[in-house]
């Protein structure tokens, strides 16, 4: 539950995606119809990040050592994988996959 109460930002960004994909869709046609198409899918990419669990992410890195992905970069430019290459593979799996379903919902399943 939100602190600032309902609705939320999640349940705001929602509605208007679905005002822009129904009504404005349905009454337009060429590059506004185009242009309501691709902010509604923009604002469905804010409302998944919203709503996911990005504690996933955070803890694949905290097991790794790291805070955040800025710092697991420096790390990997600086060489301190590259005997860890098992280590490190799974985890950049994992943080790609999670922004994947954000992103790209379903991309990465077979």
């Amino acid at each position: 539950m939100s602190i600032y109460g309902r609705p939320t930002a999640a349940e705001l960004v929602a509605a208007v995606a679905e005002f822009l994909e129904t009504d404005v869709r349905a009454s337009t046609d060429g590059q506004v119809n185009f242009h309501a198409r691709v902010a509604a899918n923009a604002l469905r990419i804010v409302e998944r990040e919203l709503t996911a669990e990005s504690t996933d992410a955070v803890a694949t890195l905290a097991r790794l050592g790291y805070a955040d992905e800025a710092q697991l970069a420096a790390a990997i430019r600086a060489g301190e994988f590259d005997d860890r290459a098992g280590e490190l593979l799974p985890a950049l799996r994992a943080i790609v996959r999670q922004r994947l379903a954000v992103a790209h919902p379903g991309y990465d399943e077979p």
